[in-house]
């Protein structure tokens, strides 16, 4: 009800104005471009303290026409971080009878979110980086010209949810009786955000309730 529904509006949504990059039909047009990253990972699951830590070496290929400044990665995990948006936005009521979960939902208590021990470029020096909510900005020294390829490292860390009482497609259930974990895992690693010809940097907050595009 908050969109247009005017029978006179815009239709750029819906159906893009052709151009180079692609047909009317949504096809890819002679121009088409598409970016490319490469990710190596190593990760460790920590089955003591429901951790998982790990690194990973992205190599980010700029296809586009454009030189790039800085990079936008997404931070998923920071979704079940304490300053997240998510509670601040979330929508709640107070009833007679409330569950762990129903409470979680107005004062957290969970120590959740990527913890970043370092971000380096590939000779090891410290890059310039800035975490914006489930967002990450980097800037490398010098811009990522068209045709040209930049590689860097990041190491983290986070502690794994409980997903029986903080909910999420990523989490850990525990079995008493058997006194183990059963561990169902997404969304584990820092990733590239889209960069496109229509909007440019994809770098919308991840709220937990929608989708995004990566790369």
């Amino acid at each position: 009800q908050n969109t247009d529904q005017s029978k006179f509006r815009q239709l750029g949504t819906e159906l893009p104005t052709p151009n180079t990059y692609r047909t009317a039909s949504g096809a890819p047009g002679e121009s088409y471009w598409q970016q490319r990253v490469d990710y190596d990972i190593k990760v460790e699951l920590d089955d003591e303290k429901q951790k998982i830590k790990g690194t990973e070496m992205i190599t980010y290929f700029n296809n586009s026409p454009h030189p790039l400044t800085y990079l936008w990665l997404q931070l998923d995990q920071n979704l079940f971080d304490e300053e997240s948006d998510t509670y601040s936005t979330r929508q709640s009521t107070m009833t007679e009878r409330m569950t762990l979960r129903q409470l979680d939902g107005f004062t957290p208590t969970f120590d959740g979110g990527f913890k970043l021990d370092f971000v380096k470029d590939a000779t090891g020096k410290d890059l310039k980086h800035a975490v914006v909510k489930t967002m990450m900005r980097i800037d490398p020294s010098s811009p990522i010209l068209p045709g040209g390829k930049y590689t860097f490292k990041i190491k983290w860390w986070f502690n794994v949810v409980d997903r029986l009482k903080l909910g999420g497609r990523s989490g850990y259930e525990y079995f008493a009786e058997d006194k183990n974990y059963l561990y169902t895992i997404a969304q584990f690693f820092p990733r590239m955000c889209v960069y496109d010809d229509i909007d440019g940097w994809q770098n919308k907050q991840f709220l937990g309730g929608g989708e995004f595009t990566l790369v």
